[in-house]
């Protein structure tokens, strides 16, 4: 699952390869049809210690043209200097490598990203051009707000990229309305799936306070349906309660030790933090309080 909103908008592409090859064409940027699709190793480093690593690459196959082409998918938040010349390297890296055509894809979440982005790089003098790189960018300006939860519920992950990528925009509520109806009725794994990868690809606390929102909202409109929405929801709070008190349970056997003057290592203060049984914490609390070590704390009474 992805760690970070950046990371959600190029691996989104890792989810559902073909993905790319739907949206083109919706934002107006007409591409042959793939017959397969297969991600590459992302790593364009060579035996200099310089690293260069594309954020999502794939081989993609179609018909009649031996080979295909190679798809380099970039994910940009704002505009940058020295992104153009570590574009222009992929390519030609990847062009040298794989001796098929590179193609360069930016996604963004803002127009003023994307037009930065959508700028040709020219490389050479101005009495010549060596190079020029037109780089393909999907971002707000040219992707579709999909606010029907019946078209959302039709290709899951175009609404997603959709939630993604207009989240700056006004009307991304009803976006975010229609990918939930669309998640509340699907099967349960891909639900959560793309409702977690959703939550995090929003990045901005307060788009993802207003999906949880969402979510909450449509499970009482099913009560008792079982969809991994209710499910996930029910879960994680009781989850975040138990982590809490296991958390202040451990915190409490710490304290006791170190209030009676009693030196604790670090290997006892590790096995006391990752103790998730809230009853075993309860018995070494209950020691904490008359042990003469730390160590005592895991010593049974039929050991002592």
């Amino acid at each position: 699952m992805v760690s970070t909103a950046h990371e959600a908008m190029h691996r989104i592409f890792r989810e559902d390869p073909h993905l790319f090859a739907r949206v083109l064409p919706r934002a107006g940027i007409p591409f042959p049809e793939a017959t397969s699709i297969e991600p590459l190793d992302t790593d364009l480093t060579e035996i200099r210690p310089v690293e260069r690593r594309v954020d999502s690459l794939f081989r993609v196959h179609t018909e009649g043209e031996e080979g295909g082409f190679l798809l380099a998918v970039e994910a940009q938040g704002r505009p940058d200097a020295d992104k153009p010349s570590s574009w222009t390297y992929y390519l030609a890296h990847l062009y040298a490598k794989y001796r098929l055509p590179p193609i360069l894809l930016v996604v963004c979440r803002d127009k003023t990203t994307a037009a930065w982005a959508a700028e040709p790089i020219r490389i050479g003098r101005r009495v010549h051009t060596s190079m020029v790189v037109f780089p393909l960018v999907l971002g707000p300006g040219n992707l579709p707000a999909i606010t029907d939860p019946e078209e959302a519920a039709g290709d899951l992950a175009l609404a997603v990229l959709s939630a993604l990528a207009h989240a700056k925009d006004p009307g991304h509520p009803a976006i975010l309305d229609a990918l939930a109806a669309a998640l509340s009725g699907v099967e349960r794994e891909q639900a959560y799936s793309w409702a977690e990868f959703t939550e995090t690809g929003l990045g901005d606390a307060r788009a993802r306070t207003l999906w949880r929102e969402l979510l909450s909202t449509y499970t009482l409109r099913f009560p008792g349906s079982g969809t991994i929405i209710e499910e996930a929801i029910l879960k994680g709070r009781e989850e975040g309660r138990e982590e809490g008190r296991e958390k202040a349970r451990a915190e409490d056997i710490l304290r006791v030790l170190r209030v009676r003057g009693i030196e604790v290592p670090d290997a006892v203060r590790e096995r006391v933090g990752s103790c998730v049984d809230l009853d075993v914490l309860g018995t070494w609390l209950d020691r904490a309080v008359t042990v003469g070590s730390a160590d005592e704390l895991f010593v049974e009474p039929s050991e002592a």
